[in-house]
């Protein structure tokens, strides 16, 4: 009987087929670049904020804490961002006519919140305590890498689930003195007898990495 397709159809098929694997494999290849990307993740972007915060000149330059601003971070699970009225603190009488302060007055003025824009953000369904952190010695620069030296403030880790194994697989290698914690230039000699000693200080005890329950909640 005579067949109705021609005699290309079976190396039309076997094409065919073959672009569809190689299309699968290519899609699955480029969907597992691009979440480990800057693109998905968001590192290194720059988010404009409802006034120019320049950390570096009040960290570095000014020599203030991080916590006179993120004034939650030891007691809460979310550091906090700073009010109206603490920046009108100073600029009360510093820089009290710049323009750019504007958004401060209006707040204070009007008595409504600074809307700050967030940086660094965790999916909904990872829960993060920053006091916990803190108060087991994990310093703010393990997360938010060098802030004194960012004038704007960008998003130094990608924050995929592997940054948060890495520390707890090894959280000696993370741990600082506590009056270290908000000193992003501060820099551990490496010394395993110093790392045992802070472990035993703050009763480091991270959950099994197998506890999904722990973050994913």
């Amino acid at each position: 009987m005579h067949s109705p397709f021609p005699k290309s159809a079976n190396a039309v098929m076997r094409g065919l087929l073959l672009f569809i694997i190689l299309f699968i494999i290519g899609a699955g290849s480029f969907a597992m670049v691009y979440r480990h990307s800057p693109m998905a993740t968001g590192e290194g972007a720059e988010i404009l904020q409802p006034l120019p915060f320049n950390h570096q000149h009040h960290v570095q330059g000014l020599g203030l804490d991080c916590r006179y601003c993120h004034t939650a971070v030891e007691k809460s699970a979310k550091a906090g961002f700073p009010d109206a009225a603490t920046c009108y603190g100073c600029h009360s009488e510093i820089w009290k006519s710049a323009p750019m302060l504007d958004p401060v007055r209006k707040s204070v003025e009007e008595n409504h919140p600074l809307y700050w824009f967030q940086v660094n953000r965790l999916p909904d369904y990872v829960y993060f305590d920053h006091s916990i952190h803190i108060n087991k010695g994990i310093g703010c620069v393990s997360c938010h890498g060098e802030v004194s030296q960012q004038a704007l403030i960008t998003q130094q880790r990608s924050f995929l689930m592997r940054d948060c194994l890495e520390c707890h697989e090894a959280p000696e290698k993370n741990l600082r003195p506590r009056a270290e914690i908000t000193n992003d230039q501060w820099r551990a000699t490496g010394s395993t007898d110093q790392e045992a000693e802070l472990v035993r200080l703050y009763n480091v005890r991270p959950p099994p990495i197998t506890n999904c329950n722990v973050c994913h909640r």
